[in-house]
C-alpha cells in the first residue's frame, strides 16, 4: 500500500489486528527484511511496517534529512493509521528513529524494542583517524590527477572505490543523509526516555558494538539488555528463535497463548 506523507510517496503494509505496533527496519534496508518479525506477530497485534523514505520502495525525501526528520514522518504517519499507542520496534537505524519518537512523543509510545540500534558514535581509536586522513589524502591526491575529468563525475568514481560500504550502496540525495545521521550523537538524551524499552543485541555485531547496547541499558532509566551471543548485526535474524521467545515474553501478557 502507498500513501502520500508531506509529499513523500511511502510504502507501508498493515497485518493483523489489536493493539498497534510499529517496525522500522534500519539502514539500507526495508520491509521485506523485518518479515519475520511481522509473521510473528500479527497473530496478536495490528502491526505495520514502512519503507522508510530513499529504501526499499517509498520515495526519496526532497532535501538532506536527519534523523528526527525521519521521525516527524513516521509520527505523521502514525497519525495517518489513526494510532494514538503504539509499541515501537526498530532495527540499528530505525532503532534510532524509536529512540526519537520516544523522547518526543512520550504519551504514545506504550513500550520500545530496539535491536542491534543504533544513535551513539563509536569509539574512535587511532586506527580510525588514520584511515580518515589516509582517505582525505587519497582524495585531494585523487582530485588533482583526474584534474581534467568532470567534478562530479570525478568524485562519484572517486567513492565507488574507496568510501564506505554504506556510502558505497548510497547515491545522491541518500548519501547526503547518510553523512548528516551517522554524526547524530543521541547519548545525552537517553536518560530522557520513559517508555519500557527492551535492547536486544547480538554479541557478534561489528556496526554497533554491543558496549553501545550496555551503554543504553546503563542510560535508558526503565531497560534490560539481552544478548543473543554468536549473532551478529542482524541477531533477529541469526538467532530467530531465541529472538522470538524473548520478544513474545516482553510484549505478550502472560494469559495470551503464545
Amino acid at each position: 500500500m502507498k500513501i502520500s506523507i508531506e509529499g513523500i510517496e511511502i510504502n507501508y503494509i498493515e497485518e493483523g489486528t489489536g493493539e498497534a505496533v510499529l517496525i522500522l527496519h534500519g539502514w539500507g534496508a526495508n520491509i521485506d527484511t523485518v518479515n519475520p518479525i511481522i509473521y510473528l506477530l500479527k497473530p496478536h497485534f495490528k502491526v505495520y511496517a514502512l519503507d522508510l523514505p530513499g529504501f526499499g520502495m517509498s520515495e526519496e525525501p526532497k532535501e538532506v534529512f536527519g534523523s528526527s526528520d525521519y521521525a516527524r514522518i513516521v509520527k505523521s504517519f502514525l497519525d495517518e493509521m489513526g494510532v494514538e499507542k503504539v509499541i515501537l520496534i526498530g532495527h540499528s537505524f530505525g532503532g534510532k528513529i524509536s529512540i526519537l519518537l520516544g523522547l518526543s512523543h512520550p504519551e504514545m509510545v506504550d513500550k520500545m524494542v530496539l535491536i542491534n540500534s543504533a544513535g551513539l558514535i563509536p569509539r574512535r581509536g587511532p586506527s580510525y583517524y588514520i584511515r580518515v586522513y589516509s582517505f582525505k589524502a587519497l582524495r585531494a591526491l585523487y582530485r588533482k590527477i583526474f584534474f581534467w575529468i568532470d567534478d562530479d563525475s570525478k568524485m562519484e568514481r572517486f567513492y565507488s572505490k574507496f568510501g564506505s560500504r554504506d556510502y558505497q550502496a548510497a547515491d545522491g540525495m541518500m548519501r547526503s543523509i547518510l553523512v548528516k545521521v551517522v554524526n547524530e550523537n543521541l547519548h545525552s538524551m537517553l536518560g530522557g526516555l520513559k517508555p519500557s524499552t527492551l535492547l536486544i543485541w547480538g554479541d557478534e555485531d561489528r556496526a554497533t558494538p554491543l558496549y553501545m547496547g550496555e551503554i543504553m541499558e546503563e542510560e535508558i532509566p526503565d531497560s534490560g539488555l539481552v544478548i543473543l551471543y554468536g549473532a551478529g548485526h542482524y541477531s533477529y535474524l541469526d538467532d530467530f528463535n531465541r529472538f522470538a521467545a524473548v520478544l513474545k515474553a516482553f510484549l505478550l501478557p502472560k494469559s495470551m497463548p503464545n
